[in-house]
């Protein structure tokens, strides 16, 4: 079953991405050469269409006819998962088409939140190293929630700089997402899981380095929906989630706080990200992507195979170290 579902994820996102590649390209819906980017001609902003097809199709055939999950509270947070990336592929679409400033995207970004939280999809408790799992108050949930989802939007977001990177370290994450399901006795609602790894996979077959087309802001909200609504419904995901995606979290966290020092606006784009930074000092766009690939796999495999969460914790303050010191080693003297 996870290997069809896998599959079939991966051949509706291929298929849906050479249609969606057509697509953009007739109706002008392209990138320009130039910017940050470093391609060489007119490339599709809506290759993420078929991203999205490939998780979203998968998911509702799993939810209509696939395996109930054990736990009946489950079954409004499913549908709330489809739901919500729906609604974020619809606003990621809006982007791509009139290129929204930034107060209609984090509006955008904020409604497909409160999608999670009337689904269920909230953070409602948490496991504290040393002191076990605490039940949070709905007033510091639903709050706590909306950051999760947006910060998850805009990580995945930024993180789509270069060929295959966050279609790539979507799929890791996802990977972990169901490995972690199936410990924890969930095998039905890890098919989801499986299901957006299989998207991420389809799409990279058009995306990777030389890519020919791009995920564009309704593949970006689509794959930072699904990873974020999919990390909370199981219990102990959030740090999972952490662990995978903690160098593109870092690097979000870092430049934000950097812009801000500078006296810049935190929503400029520039080629600031460590992965243009590691661009500039002459790595390629594979050996960054692969790397990165790399580190997220290995602190996925950190995340499932430690059982202490104080160990866990400890792992991910050293890592978050280690990232946060690479970052100011290759910050920018002046800005970009």
């Amino acid at each position: 079953m996870e290997f069809l579902v896998l599959i079939t994820a991966a051949l509706l996102s291929a298929a849906g991405t050479f249609i969606a590649m057509r697509a953009g390209e007739r109706l002008g819906l392209v990138q320009a050469p130039g910017g940050r980017r470093r391609h060489t001609r007119p490339l599709s902003r809506l290759g993420g269409l078929g991203l999205f097809a490939g998780f979203f199709l998968t998911g509702l055939g799993l939810y209509l006819f696939g395996p109930r999950p054990a736990d009946q509270n489950l079954h409004l947070p499913l549908l709330g998962v489809l739901a919500g990336a729906a609604c974020a592929a619809l606003a990621g679409l809006a982007d791509d088409r009139f290129e929204l400033k930034a107060a209609p995207q984090f509006a955008a970004q904020a409604l497909t939140a409160v999608v999670a939280i009337l689904t269920d999809v909230f953070i409602g408790e948490v496991t504290l190293p040393f002191f076990g799992p605490w039940r949070i108050p709905l007033v510091i949930a639903y709050p706590l929630t909306l950051f999760w989802v947006m910060g998850m939007l805009n990580t995945v977001n930024w993180l789509d700089g270069l060929d295959g990177l966050a279609a790539g370290v979507g799929a890791i994450a996802a990977v972990f997402f169901a490995l972690h399901s199936q410990k924890l006795g969930q095998p039905e609602v890890a098919l989801y899981s499986l299901a957006l790894a299989g998207a991420c996979l389809g799409f990279l077959v058009f995306n990777f380095h030389p890519a020919r087309v791009f995920l564009g802001s309704a593949g970006a909200m689509t794959l930072g929906f699904a990873l974020a609504a999919l990390s909370i419904i199981a219990p102990a995901r959030v740090m999972t989630a952490l662990l995978v995606l903690l160098i593109p979290i870092a690097d979000v966290a870092f430049l934000i706080v950097d812009r801000w020092r500078r006296g810049r606006s935190p929503l400029q784009g520039d080629r600031a990200h460590l992965h243009f930074r590691l661009a500039d000092l002459g790595a390629s766009q594979r050996q960054i992507v692969l790397g990165y690939w790399a580190m997220c796999g290995l602190y996925g495999a950190a995340a499932l195979l430690i059982e202490s969460r104080e160990l866990k914790l400890a792992a991910f303050i050293a890592i978050a170290v280690i990232v946060l010191g690479l970052l100011l080693a290759l910050r920018p003297k002046t800005a970009v």
